[in-house]
Parts: C-alpha cells; structure tokens; sequence
C-alpha cells in the first residue's frame, strides 16, 4: 500500500490528507531506507484524525493506553504517510543521556563523536518513537527536555548545539502497569500531546484481518475475533493476565496455519503458551477450545 493509499483508508479528511501530502513535499527524506514499511495498517478514523493533527501543528505525541490497542503499529502507520525516517528507542533501565544523544568513541585512530538515536532523528528530521516511555530513568529524560519544548536545541557536551529540525517529531509509547514501569514527571507530560488509545472496534479487527488474510473463512474469522474479545474480557476482570490479550499473537497463529500447524497448535504457540502459569494455561487454552475446534487445518481456515 502507498502512503497516499493508506491516508484514504485511515478516513482522514480531505484538508487533512492535502496538508500531509504539503508536509512531505516540504521536507525532503535524505534516508528513505528508514522509512518505515508497515505490515499493517491502523484501523480508527478518530485516533488518526487526532493523531495527524498534533503532528502536524509540530506537537510530540504521547501514546498511552492497555495492552494490545496498536500503539506502535500507528507509530510507524504515521511516519510512513509523512514519508519521515524513523529511529526507534525501546527504553529499559541501561539507557541513559549518552545512550540518547550520543557518546565519544575511538574510530581507531582518533577519539570521536558517535551519535545516539535521538540526535541522529533531531539531525535528519525523523520520527522517533520512544518505546515504553515509563520505563525510561527520570535522568535519561530529563536531557530531552529541551528537545521535546519549544527550544527545539540540543546542547551535546564538549560538541556544538544543534537544532531540531522543523520536520523532526517524538512518539512515545506507554502501557500501564507492567513491572518497571513508573508515573512520567510532569515536566516530560507536559512536552506531548496525550491520546489514549481505545481497544480496537470489531469492525475495525474484521478489516485488519481481511486485509492480510482475505480468504479467510467468514465463520472461523467471527469466531478468531469473539476469542479475542473473551479475553480481553476476562483479563479486565482479573481472571487472566493481560499476556493473552495479544493482537500480534492472534495474527500471528494465522501465519503459523497457512505455514503448516492446526489452528489450536498456533493459538497455543502464540496465545497459551505465554503464560508462564500452568493453570492460567490451562484456562486461556480451555476459552480457546470452546470457541475453535483445535482441529482446523489452513485448507479448512482459508478455504
């Protein structure tokens, strides 16, 4: 699919879709290897429309929300319509300000600047996306505060300070309550537009799976998506953990089928299987069973 292909599918506005189209003939791409690639697209007409609109009145967008709700497929959907190279950062408890804006190094025979990511993305005005924001340490942030603001600078120690460039934005990224993770200090929150990202419409599901598998049997199908409905239910009334709420892992044992497996041994590879617990197993594969015959061949499921 086209950027342009993909902005008419996301339900944007006309005005809107005219001013990406302004935006990216505005600002040449000078490494287009970076440019994302999606393997699908975001389905939600409101969140993209809110979406487009921070980035293009120059906002950073923070991205919050459960599990599963396609946090980081919209951030690459977003930096592939705007036709912008994307350096990605997933934050653990080793990143700090040198990981992010860079560090001396020897080449070998001199000791010289290596640039860390968000430098690079500030340099050749990408999109970086700061993946599980919350994790990342107060004092690692704190050196994008100027970054993120109005000031749009970065002042790199023992080097010169440079300026954002004006196409350049950061999308970050946030789950609630996974281990490690802590509130974000008012200073940062208040760099980023906020969207909090609703659980995918059925509807909306029923598009991003006809999308990648179109011959999909239309029973198989109703039953795949009311699975995953069932539970996200139970993980929201505590009777599961929120590991087997996974859109990627539901996809997922779609692939594994047409490569070969059952549909009850994909969905156990990639649903079941990742809780560590032997009765919450036992339980998400009891729910799986009930819904879909463990059986089901890929001649049976894609017809």
């Amino acid at each position: 699919m086209t950027a342009d292909g993909m902005l008419a599918e996301a339900g944007l506005p006309s005005d809107m879709i005219k001013k990406v189209k302004e935006f990216r003939t505005k600002y040449d791409c000078d490494d287009e290897d970076r440019i994302p690639s999606p393997d699908h697209i975001y389905y939600g007409p409101e969140v993209w429309k809110r979406a487009v609109a921070a980035l293009l009145s120059g906002e950073n967008l923070l991205l919050t929300g459960p599990k599963a709700t396609g946090k980081n497929v919209l951030a690459d959907c977003l930096a592939f319509v705007f036709g912008r190279p994307q350096w990605n950062v997933s934050f653990h408890a080793n990143v700090d300000a040198a990981y992010l804006i860079g560090t001396d190094t020897y080449d070998g025979q001199k000791v010289v600047f290596r640039p860390g990511p968000v430098y690079e993305c500030a340099m050749h005005g990408g999109f970086g996306v700061l993946d599980e924001i919350n994790m990342a340490k107060n004092e690692a942030m704190a050196v994008l505060h100027s970054t993120l603001d109005f000031r749009r600078i970065i002042d790199v120690p023992g080097y010169e300070r440079i300026h954002v460039s004006p196409a350049a934005r950061f999308i970050g990224t946030m789950n609630y309550g996974y281990a490690g993770t802590r509130e974000l200090n008012e200073a940062l929150v208040s760099r980023f537009a906020v969207l909090r990202m609703p659980l995918i419409e059925k509807a909306d599901l029923k598009k991003l799976i006809d999308a990648s598998y179109p011959a999909i049997n239309a029973d198989i199908e109703s039953q795949f998506i009311e699975l995953f409905y069932e539970l996200q239910d139970k993980a929201s009334h505590s009777e599961v953990s929120e590991r087997s709420v996974d859109l990627r892992g539901m996809l997922d044992a779609l692939k594994l089928v047409r490569n070969g497996l059952s549909l009850g041994e994909a969905l156990r590879m990639t649903i079941a299987d990742k809780s560590f617990d032997t009765y919450e197993e036992q339980l998400i594969h009891d729910v799986i069973k009930a819904r879909i015959p463990e059986e089901l061949t890929s001649k049976e499921v894609f017809g």
